[in-house]
């Protein structure tokens, strides 16, 4: 067995070998030749976005996108490698910090026992780690006027995991034939009551009411990656309500909006969301790289959102479209695009030439599936051109990211790059590409996705490989000693 192997993009001499390589995989994509300092920069370039009936100045055009560490405490509340995780994102030079990380509404909804929690004991903490991240940031850059920060809100859905790592408590919208089959946990899981439905939607409103008295400008109502707000908008087998036609898989999201509204009022929402899915997939043998799981019953396939029903790894953005266009209608016009979930097509959500442990060698370049992120997020500003959209797959761009962000930018493709995990190994890239024209190579992250195999394993989050504080702890060596022992051992699907 040999598996397909894909070039590094570090092997590229110049942005524009890359770009030919991109073409040959079937994406056009404007960059430049150089990276250029501000202000002459599209990246430097202020942006007005929609706000409470009005306009808000963005300082830039990066933004720092939601980035958990596992690390909070058992209450809820940020701990001191949160803070300083944050800290950093402040001082990043990204004037778009959108959410610092997944915040859960409920303790029960957290995906991890150290996932962080918003509610009445846990508010005056964030309150503080807030202000201490804009002060580092107007310490950094002389102002924070031109900042804007959010706080993304969350339900994990069939992915909770909130008393212990390793054992899920999954809430579910409905039964997946897939997934239900691959998190046996969820076999015995009666589907979400609509009457506790509700009780879910109230706790949004709460949560967002406590973090407009804390001073976050918005929130990010969850709806990507598997979690229970993206689960609903698949949900065509859910009986009732919450489930079938498009107003009915909409219905969780229309009732969160009114739910924030009611409870924080002139409090700005964004939706971070998966545009795109794709049936799961799992390990090959016969490959050694990801494939497709069989499906359960003839096509067409309906258990995603935003997929083609009779070809369902491929997407199909109509519906996203048609979601966008509708929160437009409804006034929430912040959208951040993802794609998938990490937790049954990792290659979707998060292209990487080294893989999470719990994952599959890819199935494509991982070039090709960042470009699909970043042309995905065009499709649905061009849809909606009045929303303000942060784009995604940004990281995998590596060396070159400066040069591509500027083109897809002054292109109008979106209107801010987001940063994820390039935040945990170099957050500080946005500020050397705009103070100086330059990134350090040597501090860009390169997918070793040891940031996923940490908490996989029941770690804490972090650039083990590239962050020397993270290099200098005792996980640094337990994750290089799991490494060793899996090389012996298949990939899981």
């Amino acid at each position: 067995m040999s598996v397909t192997s894909y070039p590094r993009v570090a092997g590229f001499r110049t942005p524009r070998a890359l770009a030919e390589h991109l073409l040959r995989l079937g994406w056009s994509f404007p960059f430049d030749d150089l990276i250029l300092p501000a202000p002459d920069s599209p990246l430097a370039q202020p942006v007005e976005i929609p706000w409470r009936g009005g306009r808000r100045r963005v300082g830039n055009r990066f933004a720092v996108q939601p980035m958990e560490g596992w690390d909070g405490e058992p209450d809820g509340r940020p701990s001191e490698l949160t803070r300083r995780r944050w800290r950093r994102f402040g001082a990043s030079g990204a004037k778009l910090i959108w959410g610092g990380e997944a915040i859960a509404v409920l303790p029960e909804a957290r995906a991890n026992p150290h996932q962080l929690v918003l509610n009445a004991g846990t508010a005056a903490a964030l309150e503080a780690l807030r202000a201490e991240v804009v002060g580092v940031h107007r310490q950094r850059f002389g102002t924070s006027d031109d900042l804007v920060f959010g706080l993304q809100l969350t339900h994990s859905g069939r992915f909770c995991r909130p008393h212990d790592k390793a054992r899920l408590e999954p809430v579910i919208a409905y039964h997946h034939p897939i997934l239900d089959a691959r998190f046996p946990a969820v076999a015995g899981c009666p589907p979400l009551a609509d009457e506790d439905v509700s009780r879910i939607v109230a706790s949004f409103g709460a949560a967002a009411r406590l973090a407009r008295e804390t001073g976050f400008d918005f929130v990010d109502l969850k709806h990507c990656h598997g979690y229970l707000g993206h689960e609903f908008l698949s949900a065509h087998h859910r009986p009732g309500r919450y489930g079938g036609r498009f107003e009915n898989r909409t219905r969780f999201l229309s009732e969160c909006i009114a739910a924030v509204r009611h409870s924080a009022p002139g409090l700005e929402i964004g939706v971070r969301l998966s545009a795109y899915d794709s049936i799961p997939f799992a390990l090959d043998p016969e490959t050694g790289q990801g494939r497709p799981v069989p499906l359960p019953e003839p096509l067409p396939y309906t258990w995603a959102f935003g997929v083609d029903p009779a070809q369902p790894s491929r997407p199909d953005l109509s519906e996203a479209k048609r979601l966008v266009a509708w929160l437009d209608s409804l006034g929430v016009r912040l959208i951040n695009v993802s794609a998938g979930s990490p937790y049954y097509c990792a290659h979707v959500q998060r292209p990487a030439l080294f893989p999470p442990c719990d994952a599959y060698p890819p199935p494509e370049d991982p070039l090709a599936g960042a470009a699909r992120l970043v042309s995905a997020a065009r499709e649905l500003k061009r849809a909606s051109p009045a929303t303000a959209v942060v784009s995604t797959g940004w990281s995998y761009f590596q060396d070159y990211l400066p040069h591509f962000a500027q083109g897809v930018v002054r292109e109008g493709w979106a209107d801010f790059v987001g940063l994820g995990r390039m935040m945990l190994a170099y957050p500080e890239l946005p500020g050397d590409v705009l103070e100086h024209g330059t990134v350090d190579r040597k501090r860009i992250c390169r997918t070793f996705s040891d940031c996923t195999n940490a908490p996989r394993n029941g770690m804490i989050s972090g650039c083990y490989p590239l962050d020397p504080f993270y290099k200098a702890r005792v996980e640094a060596g337990r994750l290089r000693e799991i490494k060793l022992e899996m090389r012996s051992v298949p990939a899981r699907g």
